[in-house]
């Protein structure tokens, strides 16, 4: 099923009062979404229970949460999983097309230009800059690679909203500075640093070290393994 041009619900979409979504929900919503688009061709329909299990929450945390989308489900039946795609699809704005800009050209910036992932979400890389002269003119997955120059008009010819550095963690602030300057209001961090950004900046950051130290801390307990005490030097009197 294609996120950006979710199915219209058979039924209408009654009018509600926006609420704010907690941070927390909105974390969960793209688990969910994964979970139903799974089971989407084997049900129509869902239980607080069964997305509950998939997404790896308990039941009121699920009913919770989408009740923030105006969805409380029948009691005995569930929620409508074809309606919930759509719910969730114009909550997260995978309704409307994203065009995407990359911002070092790298292994992991080749990595990211080559991800077929990103346009069936709705997000279109339109763009690759590398401050790299060597790199400048070749192309990737299709995409030419600009200079750090061209990032300006890059951004105001296609609209570019959302970025992502992908950059040495030295540079990265400086970039993550020339994003914002241009215009870009969302940036998605694989550098490993630190950024800041001024209010009314979405910032993410993706630190694979960090998600590979809580695997080793998870798996070490696993195996029953505790890292040795050192105990502390208290000096004489």
């Amino acid at each position: 099923m294609n996120l950006c041009r979710p199915p219209v619900p058979s039924r209408p979409v009654t009018e509600r009062v926006r609420r704010r979504i907690p941070e927390a929900t909105v974390a969960r919503l793209p688990v969910y979404l994964r979970s139903l688009l799974e089971i989407g061709g084997d049900a129509t329909t869902v239980s607080s229970e069964r997305l509950a299990e998939l997404a790896g929450v308990n039941a009121a945390k699920v009913r919770k949460d989408l009740s923030y989308l105006g969805s409380y489900g029948t009691r005995g039946v569930g929620y409508d999983v074809e309606y919930l795609l759509f719910q969730m699809s114009r909550e997260l704005g995978l309704t409307q097309h994203w065009p995407v800009v990359i911002v070092g050209i790298g292994n992991l910036g080749h990595a990211l230009a080559n991800y077929g992932g990103f346009g069936a979400s709705g997000f279109h890389v339109v763009a690759l800059i590398d401050a790299d002269p060597a790199k400048v003119g070749r192309r990737v997955a299709g995409v030419k690679i600009q200079a750090m120059a061209d990032l300006p008009s890059v951004v105001r010819e296609h609209e570019v909203a959302i970025a992502i550095i992908a950059t040495p963690a030295h540079v990265a602030q400086d970039v993550a500075d020339e994003l914002v300057d241009a215009g870009v209001t969302s940036i998605l961090n694989f550098a490993p640093a630190v950024l800041t950004v001024p209010d009314g900046v979405s910032l993410r950051k993706v630190d694979l070290a960090v998600e590979l130290q809580i695997l080793s801390f998870h798996q070490q307990r696993r195996a029953g393994r505790t890292a040795a005490v050192v105990e502390p030097v208290v000096a004489a009197d």
